[in-house]
């Protein structure tokens, strides 16, 4: 940017464009908000409309949706999960699918629970299979191995205690709270769709990328 450009943001108050605004933001390490209050509403507003829809339990969810969300990501998936073997044995090809999307320059992250982890003997205890759950992600990870020699394609093992599994496909996730005492599969999803100026989107992103920088290699 002209200095004099920047000298005007800080010198009369002048609100830079939105895209200025994050890469400022994100250089300083703060959220843009703290930087311009007055964007603040202007992204509360945004973030209400990032959200596309609210299932009750994730078989709510339209398979349709699901497979739709796969077939179109071109960009980047992230999926965060203990186990998240629903996914593959509906989608039985996805290993394949997402190894052809990083041949094509897709990002690939995948985080699963690592089986041997104290949160995933917690998390099975707490929704009644035990070592079941363990087990599930073991078999997850074996659906996997055919991909995961593709470059593009990375999977990590987590050990974190999660509040919400993941899905995301460009600019869709899909936010599955976990609620204590319940299976995922019981609990709620919602479909949030990327918006600029918005936060919802990014701000489940930032909490994927807290995860993934803490998993070790699978």
């Amino acid at each position: 940017m002209d200095p004099k450009s920047v000298e005007r943001w800080i010198t009369t108050s002048r609100t830079p464009h939105r895209g200025h605004r994050w890469k400022a933001a994100s250089f300083l390490g703060v959220d843009e908000v703290y930087i311009w209050p007055s964007v603040e509403k202007q992204a509360e507003k945004a973030s209400t409309s990032e959200l596309i829809t609210y299932y009750p339990h994730r078989g709510a969810v339209p398979a349709p949706l699901w497979s739709s969300l796969i077939e179109k990501a071109t960009d980047q998936v992230d999926i965060l999960v203990y186990a998240g073997l629903f996914l593959f044995d509906s989608h039985p090809d996805l290993p394949d699918q997402l190894a052809e999307k990083a041949k094509a320059g897709a990002q690939v992250r995948i985080l699963l629970g690592d089986p041997d982890s104290e949160a995933v003997r917690q998390r099975g205890e707490e929704e009644g299979i035990g070592d079941d759950l363990a087990a599930r992600a073991r078999i997850t990870r074996r659906y996997l191995e055919p991909a995961m020699s593709t470059p593009g394609v990375e999977i990590r093992l987590h050990d974190t205690i999660l509040y919400n599994s993941i899905y995301r496909f460009d600019e869709d996730v899909l936010v599955n709270p976990h609620v204590l005492g319940a299976p995922a599969g019981q609990n709620p999803v919602m479909h949030f769709r990327y918006l600029p100026g918005a936060r919802t989107f990014r701000h489940y992103m930032r909490s994927f990328d807290y995860a993934w920088e803490r998993g070790r290699t699978a």
